[in-house]
């Protein structure tokens, strides 16, 4: 069994409405210096697979290939893929 996570955020750079609202909140609640709050949705995965080799380059080819798929757009959204802790492609964390 292979356990992955994929992180979607918005790019740096591209407006966030919810993460500022979330950021304002926050400092509403008495949190104060929080800034650049980003919000995204997280994906944890798990793949029946004997061979770790394989099952990473599914899920890489899964986090290429889904965003097109559904219309998400490249240009604004990153997503981040770690599997059992490891982070994969150009937008590591």
């Amino acid at each position: 069994m292979i356990k992955a996570r994929v992180t979607v955020t918005l790019k740096n750079g591209v407006l966030d409405p919810q993460g500022k609202a979330i950021e304002g909140a926050l400092g509403g609640l008495g949190f104060a210096g929080v800034s650049q709050v980003r919000q995204g949705k997280v994906f944890d995965i798990e793949l029946d697979s004997a061979d770790k080799t394989k099952a990473e380059a599914d899920l890489k080819e899964i986090v290429r290939q889904a965003p097109r798929k559904h219309g998400n757009r490249e240009l604004y959204y990153r997503h981040r893929l770690k599997v059992e802790g490891r982070w994969y492609g150009r937008n590591r964390q």
